[in-house]
């Protein structure tokens, strides 16, 4: 009796801060998003700390204590905890407001990394600017800007996006110049996932079917390009194509073959965990670019299965959750939540496929999992504004406002 008396309170409308004056209440939001999130963080806790237990035994990191990339890793999550905290609390209509300011911001960083003496160069390449706790990498949050910016730019182009230089061109403009900005560092592999996310949200955002296969071709036209003119990449793509060639085992595809060991020895349960044999200096990068092997060898084909479901499981319900938002006539966040979406499935496919043999080697981490600070961080804010835009989402149902 008493249950059904207070059911009707329950599901009062959900008033907004604007209208009453008090911060927004959060009734409701998706919590299976939150757990798998939770998930896939606390694996790649475990799994990060196992592959690099070992690697202070190489001269190259000696003066660290086996825990170092634990410690960093959990320090790492602590801070994506704080800020996505911070970010959940902020409306969608504010990000859509500082949007172009965020893809400005993205620039000026991916230039800065570029400045000797401010950008940090690692293996070669000049990803990274040191800010103490981590080393902060401006691709990360390029690709959160350019699914912001993209977003709010189909919203503004809404009425001009069948004609092509009112719609397309200037957008196209926009992420060449990231490319440009992000070939010279060198990092293809983010370049990728920025194109796939703005190429998306163009095709989302309702932009003519000619033009995007068009832009597509134009795209993959200046990929092929870059490989045919460039001896190293082109020298991955046949090490990728004959990675058990002698001449290429020992160089360009080193990582792939002993990726591809790994897998062999994890059969359908694994070594177990802790006993990866691949991980002792023989696999380079293991908690970082190549972390899926480890699980592989570890934990199995089951183990590597179990990853898989949880981020196509993770991409469709972002998907999802754009899509109702888009249903809701709330344009800017449904676009935003499905580039989101396109980031996390797309750069986890990429890195998987990469693992596996069947992609060529890119240097992408595996989201939410690999180590890397600004990774964790970027990825645990971007699911943050997809679990605000589920909360807007339901408040809207609700009667309420967002």
């Amino acid at each position: 009796m008493w249950g059904r008396l207070r059911r009707p309170q329950q599901d009062l409308p959900v008033r907004d801060w604007v209208s009453t004056g008090r911060p927004t209440q959060m009734q409701g939001f998706d919590q299976a998003l939150v757990w798998v999130g939770l998930a896939l963080l606390a694996l790649g806790l475990v799994m990060v700390y196992s592959a690099s237990i070992a690697l202070p035994d190489n001269p190259r990191f000696a003066r660290y204590a086996s825990s170092h990339f634990l410690t960093r890793h959990v320090v790492s999550i602590a801070l994506a905890f704080v800020a996505a905290l911070i970010v959940v609390q902020v409306q969608m209509q504010t990000w859509e407001k500082y949007a172009p300011w965020m893809f400005l911001a993205a620039l000026v960083l991916l230039m800065l990394v570029l400045v000797p003496g401010i950008g940090k160069g690692v293996n070669g390449a000049r990803r990274w600017i040191p800010l103490g706790l981590l080393n902060f990498q401006p691709s990360e949050l390029a690709k959160l800007a350019v699914a912001l910016y993209a977003a709010d730019y189909m919203v503004r182009k809404m009425d001009v996006k069948e004609k092509f230089f009112q719609a397309v061109w200037p957008m196209a403009l926009a992420v060449g110049l990231v490319g440009v900005l992000l070939l010279a560092e060198p990092d293809m592999g983010a370049f990728m996932v920025i194109a796939a996310i703005a190429m998306g949200i163009l095709f989302l955002g309702g932009v003519n079917g000619r033009m995007f296969f068009l832009i597509t071709a134009v795209l993959v036209a200046a990929f092929v390009m870059m490989i045919t003119f460039s001896e190293w990449r082109r020298e991955r793509i046949f090490a990728y194509l004959d990675p058990w060639n002698e001449k290429y085992t020992l160089g360009k595809a080193y990582q792939l073959s002993h990726s591809l060991i790994a897998f062999g020895r994890g059969e359908l349960f694994g070594q177990g965990l802790g006993s990866s044999v691949e991980k002792l200096h023989y696999l380079p990068e293991a908690h970082t670019d190549f972390l899926l092997a480890v699980i592989g060898e570890e934990l199995g084909f089951a183990g590597v299965a179990v990853v898989i479901f949880a981020f196509f499981w993770l991409t469709r319900r972002i998907f999802h959750i754009g899509r109702q938002a888009v249903a809701l006539d709330r344009v800017f966040s449904g676009l935003v939540a499905q580039g989101i979406g396109i980031w996390m499935g797309g750069q986890a496919f990429i890195n998987m496929g990469v693992n596996l043999g069947v992609l060529p080697t890119k240097g992408l981490t595996l989201p939410l999992m690999s180590y890397g600070g600004s990774a964790i961080l970027l990825n645990c804010v971007a699911l943050a504004i997809v679990l605000r835009v589920d909360i807007e989402n339901r408040q809207l149902m609700r009667g309420g406002r967002a």
